[in-house]
């Protein structure tokens, strides 16, 4: 494991990266674990208020992430103060994202339906920094020999072509599959071959005069939605407390 560790992680100099990844995870946890004890009135922790004003966690969180992003920029990947500005982002990141429906609604919306977008956002941005960490590179860079990532024209032709299939992914409704496939490639074809969700930029360019593509678009859309959909609550509810109702 150590051998593991040193070959992988600390000699390409992924060991900030992997610190801050935990950091943020951890910090995610914790912080939802202190947010339901609040919530049910247990437990030692209260709401910062000082004179009144309700100091959410984004704010530390803001702070949290400047400081380390600007150490990490200062340190490079290697050395004490890498690791030390990787923890203080990812500590950041994990308090920022935590609340990203609250700053995306500018409201306090932490137990609503529209909370739950602050953990899909976690959990997307949680996989996608483990997928760079196991090697993965945006468009597909890492798919390319060394040979090729010496040719200026087969890198960008690689890296436009990945792109432009991940951005159909996203005219057709599918954001998280954008997303993932920016990463993998793959992800983004299928996302892109296959039907838009109905109310989609695509659906409503190309599925106008296509009656029949726009009613399978639906009931595919509504088939996906009745699967997985409540599959999605119950995980949002298990990691971050179900909203009100």
């Amino acid at each position: 494991m150590g051998h593991w560790l040193a070959r992988n992680i600390v000699e390409p100099g992924k060991l900030p990266l992997l610190l801050a990844l935990g950091a943020f995870v951890l910090t995610f946890l914790v912080t939802r674990v202190i947010t339901r004890l609040i919530r049910a009135g247990k437990g030692p922790f209260r709401n910062i208020r000082p004179g009144g004003l309700h100091v959410h966690h984004v704010v530390p969180g803001i702070v949290l992430m400047v400081v380390g992003g600007f150490g990490a920029v200062a340190e490079g990947r290697h050395g004490f103060g890498a690791a030390v500005s990787a923890v203080l982002f990812g500590t950041g990141a994990g308090l920022v994202l935590d609340e990203f429906a609250l700053v995306l609604h500018l409201d306090d919306v932490y137990w609503t339906e529209q909370g739950r977008k602050s953990v899909e956002v976690v959990v997307m941005t949680a996989a996608l920094v483990a997928l760079v960490l196991s090697g993965f590179l945006p468009f597909g860079v890492n798919e390319l020999t060394p040979d090729e990532l010496q040719n200026r024209t087969i890198l960008v032709t690689n890296f436009v072509v990945n792109f432009l299939v991940s951005l159909i992914a996203l005219l057709k409704g599918k954001p998280r599959i954008f997303v993932v496939g920016c990463v993998v490639p793959l992800v983004a074809l299928i996302g892109a071959v296959r039907l838009a969700r109905p109310g989609s930029p695509w659906a409503r360019r190309f599925y106008r005069r296509r009656p029949r593509a726009l009613r399978r678009a639906r009931a595919r859309a509504d088939r996906h939605d009745a699967r997985w959909a409540a599959v999605r609550n119950r995980l949002h509810d298990l990691l971050a407390g179900a909203p009100d109702r």
